[in-house]
């Protein structure tokens, strides 16, 4: 059985006494049917990853593909790992945009995050001209296959995939379950064209387009949406909490 997964993806949100205050509350979470990740500020990710007292996940929102060197501002996958940091974010709509990562770049960061043996939660998505023009499915798969293809079939089965269609992310939109569950198995069906069912089946798929408490129940029950990557409503631990209790 697939993990069901739910991630919050806090951006750059909240000072250390909001962070820690809202980390303390998720560390109460007690549901063993879903594994819950956290992306807070890189400020925060050493005091939250140390420690194994609690079941939280921590993740980090971003690195750079490069061990070490004179990268000014950079984090290093590796250093990341030596804090015990698990997941990261690779392809978040707003890198793609703001800092123009291409597929390419992508590439080096899954390779460099997969050495380090942490977890990629690799993100794609459409904008709303590419929706209109039906293309949304040829530009998904494209930008899933031109970072992570690369990858052996037990390399793939390491990642997450969130699915976040970019014209719903911050807008109170959100696609229907039916516009969900259509992307999430057509994703599918192309990862399992290259890869076979076995690994098609394995992989978690995460809807990530402003999923709240409101929707998340009906997302949830879309026989190929695994979980939400979370971003405005992970930010209320109440809010996050009933996300994480949808399923």
């Amino acid at each position: 059985m697939r993990r069901k997964i739910v991630a919050g993806n806090w951006k750059m949100n909240l000072d250390w006494d909001a962070a820690n205050a809202l980390f303390q509350s998720l560390k109460t979470i007690q549901n063993e049917q879903v594994e819950v990740i956290v992306f807070p500020s890189s400020l925060y990710l050493a005091a939250f990853s140390s420690g194994n007292n609690h079941s939280l996940k921590v993740g980090a929102q971003n690195a750079y593909p490069k061990n070490s060197g004179a990268y000014t501002g950079e984090i290093a996958f590796s250093q990341l790992k030596s804090i015990g940091v698990s997941h990261v974010l690779i392809g978040h709509s707003e890198r793609r945009d703001y800092f123009s990562e291409s597929n390419a770049f992508l590439k080096e960061k899954v390779d460099a995050c997969l050495e380090n043996g942490i977890t990629p939660v690799f993100c794609c998505g459409e904008s709303l001209p590419v929706r209109e023009k039906n293309e949304e499915t040829a530009f998904v798969t494209r930008q899933i296959e031109e970072s992570l293809f690369h990858l052996s079939a037990d390399e793939f089965k390491k990642c997450i995939i969130a699915y976040e269609p970019i014209w719903a992310i911050g807008t109170g939109l959100t696609a229907t379950s039916e516009q969900a569950e259509q992307m999430h198995r057509d994703i599918r069906q192309y990862i399992a064209g290259k890869y076979g069912n076995e690994t098609a089946e394995h992989i978690s798929i995460l809807y990530g387009g402003s999923c709240n408490e409101k929707n998340a129940s009906e997302l949830f029950s879309c026989p190929n949406v695994d979980g939400g990557l979370v971003g405005g409503a992970s930010l209320k631990a109440d809010s996050f909490t009933q996300i994480i209790n949808a399923f």
